[in-house]
């Protein structure tokens, strides 16, 4: 009966290209769509992540890591006196414009700590030394500034918010949401910059447990001293900033639409296509009938041809998907994150939907009557 379901499947060799490639076209944009949402979720957290604090304190009701709202930078001293906190620092996250040699103005986002070196971070430098970013007007860049910056190197100088600063080291991996160049600079410098807007203000601190501390003590400590701050553990703000973009810009809702139009359109073509198939060999399936073969038998063999397009399809949609992450990233500045675990899941998916739409031919061949076999 295996060699059955080839055989349909194959007979028309044109019609069993259009079912792969419906089910391949749905893979492909499940892929891509959910790849690069995971890659844009990434970038919304990575510096959470890579900054390793246990507790963020922000500004009350700060929507997301981006969009900071500056507080007074000597509540970093009430931090500091609580029993259990090993270490806290005040950080600034905040966006400047740049004025490039072309003349052209562009945005970035600047990260500023009095010493990153005790954070690790920025956690890929690939020129220069972050500990000399406190004794001048200095600037790390990542790499990925080139897109919007056009090529720069260390030695070069770029102007911020009016103040002309060299840049003495450049970093990868360090990206946002938004795609906004990311910038690193002295504490005290981002300070003098930002001063019109913010003061002796910081954005936010960011605090490591000594080892055995009480999270939730510590953390009560902290909302009691800092009655107009929020606090989060690390996961819960890392959550909340990936929150934001999910619902406030109905990137959630967007993704989930298109991933559910591309599986329709994928279980319609593999479900039209198998029923046609069916039709035209009514015959063959009475034959089973005949010789003693049971609704299960051809139930089988169905589940067999839709099996087969499963699979051909979603190797067919895997293969360019894959091949276009390096052109993503290139062109597009996106990393496309495919995971092993999207690709088990995305694979399940595909055999289960198409199992689903050969369920139109189930109920076909169900009522087949085996003396068809014998009519002219």
């Amino acid at each position: 009966m295996v060699d059955l379901a080839r055989k349909n499947l194959l007979h028309d060799k044109l019609r069993f290209l259009i079912t792969v490639s419906g089910v391949a076209f749905a893979v492909a944009l499940v892929f891509v769509q959910v790849g690069l949402f995971l890659g844009l979720m990434r970038n919304a957290t990575i510096t959470i992540e890579r900054l390793g604090a246990d507790l963020w304190v922000t500004s009350r009701n700060t929507p997301n890591v981006d969009f900071a709202h500056a507080f007074s930078e000597s509540r970093v001293e009430r931090v500091r006196s609580i029993p259990g906190v090993a270490r806290a620092d005040n950080l600034i996250v905040a966006f400047m414009n740049v004025n490039l040699p072309s003349g052209a103005e562009e945005g970035t986002l600047v990260y500023a700590m009095e010493d990153f070196g005790a954070w690790n971070f920025p956690w890929h430098v690939l020129e220069g030394d972050t500990e000399d970013l406190r004794r001048g007007n200095y600037v790390f860049i990542d790499e990925s500034a080139a897109k919007r910056f056009g090529p720069f190197a260390v030695g070069d100088y770029r102007e911020y918010l009016g103040t002309r600063l060299k840049i003495i080291g450049r970093t990868t991996e360090a990206r946002s949401f938004t795609t906004t160049p990311l910038s690193f600079m002295d504490y005290q410098l981002a300070q003098r910059l930002l001063r019109s807007n913010t003061g002796s203000q910081t954005m936010y601190i960011l605090v490591k447990l000594a080892p055995g501390a009480d999270v939730e003590g510590v953390r009560a400590e902290m909302k009691q001293r800092l009655p107009y701050n929020d606090v989060y553990t690390s996961d819960e703000w890392a959550t909340r900033s990936r929150n934001y973009w999910i619902v406030s810009t109905g990137l959630g809702f967007n993704l989930g639409l298109t991933v559910f139009l591309g599986c329709l359109v994928g279980v319609v073509v593999v479900a039209l296509t198998l029923y046609t198939s069916t039709m035209e060999h009514l015959k063959e399936f009475g034959t089973v009938k005949a010789i003693g073969g049971s609704n299960r038998d051809i139930y089988g063999i169905l589940a067999r041809q839709a099996l087969i397009s499963s699979v051909v399809g979603f190797v067919l949609g895997a293969i360019p998907s894959l091949a276009l992450r390096p052109l993503v990233s290139r062109l597009g500045g996106l990393e496309l994150q495919i995971t092993p675990l999207l690709m088990v899941w995305t694979f399940v998916g595909t055999v289960v939907l198409c199992l689903a739409a050969a369920m139109l031919s189930f109920r076909k061949v169900a009522a087949i009557d085996p003396a068809l076999v014998f009519r002219g």
